[in-house]
């Protein structure tokens, strides 16, 4: 077996502070390049959909009225089905 000794205390000392300080510098570099890429993406995605809800502005006219939802419709009940009665007292 091999005995701990003060040069194999300082070698793992020294190898995880090298560890340490790589990745530091890599992440310097590395994770900038990564939100920009990110950033770019939910941009395009933020565009895309803008650019689909917006409406055509080419066939409207300066001054004219438009009126981009329907209004609703309200729907009749059947004309046979009789009076409807909220509440009714039995004796």
């Amino acid at each position: 077996m091999q005995e701990a000794g003060i040069v194999t205390l300082f070698r793992t000392i020294l190898i995880i502070l090298l560890i340490y300080y790589g990745f530091k510098l890599i992440a310097r570099f590395v994770f900038p390049l990564f939100f920009k890429r990110m950033m770019k993406n939910v941009e395009k995605k933020f565009n895309e959909q803008q650019y689909r809800n917006t409406p055509e502005q080419n066939n409207v006219k300066e001054g004219e009225t438009v009126i981009d939802k329907a209004p609703k419709t309200q729907s009749k009940g059947n004309e046979d089905t009789g009076e409807y009665v909220d509440y009714e007292e039995i004796e």
